[in-house]
């Protein structure tokens, strides 16, 4: 890569940062409270629109919320988030998804997910891991209808159920991603 594409590629990232500001994606945000409202909110939203999500929860050894998670790419893209780690319904961590991708796509769009930890076992190799997932996606949101098949590292090597809902905008392609979740402090 020479160094005037490398530049670019710098420039172009930096320059997606206010865009992701401007969205309500949690940037600049009030700290914890407002993350664990959010938190609320979201979970209230899954159970009551996909009640079989309740019976994961109660399972679930753990439950990370990513109640807002804003996205947008033009052949590179990126998204930010934050979110609620909650051990029998108490949060314990706070943690920040940071996303990029490369590929044929083009869009933004926001979301909420929600990882469900099946296992003791997998809870603590997620809160003990560097915090990356790789993963290949395709995916469609068109208004507040979406659709993706996925598989990532997270959902595929560990017992994790991933729930991705919520989707708002227009973004369409096919990418290969990573996010990073780390640990933060509101």
């Amino acid at each position: 890569m020479s160094k005037l594409s490398r530049r670019g590629f710098t420039l172009g990232a930096l320059a997606g940062v206010p865009l992701l500001a401007a969205c309500g994606n949690g940037v600049g945000s009030s700290g914890a409270q407002r993350i664990d409202a959010r938190a609320d909110t979201t979970l209230n939203y899954l159970y009551s629109t996909y009640p079989s999500t309740r019976d994961l929860a109660d399972k679930a050894a753990g439950v990370l919320v990513m109640p807002l998670v804003t996205e947008g790419g033009f052949f590179v893209g990126g998204g930010y988030g934050r979110g609620a780690l909650r051990i029998d319904d108490a949060t314990v961590d706070y943690y920040s998804a940071t996303k990029g991708s490369v590929g044929l796509q083009f869009g933004a769009q926001q979301f909420a997910h929600v990882l469900f930890f099946m296992t003791d076992n997998a809870l603590e190799r997620f809160r003990r891991g560097s915090g990356w997932v790789a993963g290949a996606d395709i995916e469609y949101v068109l208004n507040d209808r979406g659709g993706n098949l996925r598989a990532d590292t997270t959902t595929t090597t560990s017992p994790v159920v991933a729930v991705i809902f919520g989707q708002a905008g227009l973004l369409a392609g096919v990418s290969l991603e990573g996010m990073k979740y780390t640990r933060i402090i509101p």
